[in-house]
């Protein structure tokens, strides 16, 4: 652009100088302005049609939403008359009070002198007290008819005996069962002594292993019954066997506090040394 038409061309004409106008950038950005006002006017006109539309509409509908005020016309009610309340019954007369019963005073036998003895503590006739009611103070008043008598129970005279346990009772299971004298220890020191006496017969035979003898015990520590239960018939239930029945007697067993007969199983366990 020549330099004399710089200062009257504007500012798109500079800007698009030496380029093709005929493109369409140009002619938008021409044009941008009257556009923009066009638009503007057809906006604003659009909107006030509007606002005249919504006010017409309001003044043409606003008699169709009035409320239509209803006359209902008015029914007479006749009114009842309130009944006078009747006062409630007078109560039933209070019955009248039960008969008094007769009643002695129980007084317990005390030795005293007879001048001592005032007239309400004087102990009453058995006879008297028949048809009496026994209480803590004296009353007169109708005979109690029903008072009824426990029954006399005709025992001949014959006081009978408390009956005792049955002596030969022999108990299974106790709370504290015999014990040999000296506890456990002493029983193992005179088991041992026993089975070393028949040491040499024992590892003889070769039966190795632990028998189950079972006996009784009294009360007195008496032993009886010794039999074994397992191992039968070999040397170590012979030795276990008659150790038991040459020792000395046990400690009895106790149930409930006292000494009782009961069984006793006592384990022997022989075992064969290594060579």
């Amino acid at each position: 652009m020549e330099g004399n038409k710089i200062l009257n061309a504007s500012l798109l004409d500079i800007i698009f100088d030496g380029r093709n106008k005929t493109y369409g950038a140009y002619e938008l950005r021409s044009k941008y302005t009257s556009r923009l006002w066009r638009a503007l006017l057809i906006t604003a006109a659009l909107a006030l049609l509007i606002m005249i539309i919504s006010v017409l509409s309001a003044k043409l509908e606003g008699p169709r939403n009035a409320k239509q005020i209803q006359v209902k016309e008015v029914e007479m009610v006749d009114v009842k008359q309130e009944q006078p309340v009747e006062p409630p019954p007078p109560p039933p007369p209070k019955p009248p009070d039960p008969p008094k019963i007769e009643m002695a005073k129980f007084t317990p036998p005390k030795v005293v002198k007879d001048e001592e003895v005032k007239p309400e503590e004087e102990m009453k006739e058995v006879e008297e007290l028949k048809d009496v009611a026994i209480s803590t103070v004296n009353q007169e008043g109708q005979k109690d008819l029903g008072i009824v008598a426990p029954p006399v129970e005709d025992k001949g005279g014959v006081v009978a005996a408390p009956k005792q346990d049955d002596e030969d009772k022999v108990f299974q299971k106790v709370e504290i069962e015999a014990q040999f004298p000296g506890g456990e220890k002493a029983w193992t020191k005179y088991i041992s002594r026993e089975i070393n006496r028949y040491i040499d017969e024992l590892q003889e035979a070769g039966k190795a292993g632990t028998c189950l003898v079972q006996f009784i015990v009294d009360k007195e520590g008496n032993i009886s019954d010794v039999e074994a239960l397992t191992m039968k018939g070999t040397k170590l239930a012979e030795i276990c066997v008659n150790a038991i029945r040459k020792g000395p007697k046990w400690t009895p067993a106790e149930q409930n506090g006292r000494k009782v007969k009961a069984y006793r199983k006592q384990p022997v366990t022989f075992q064969i040394a290594e060579e």
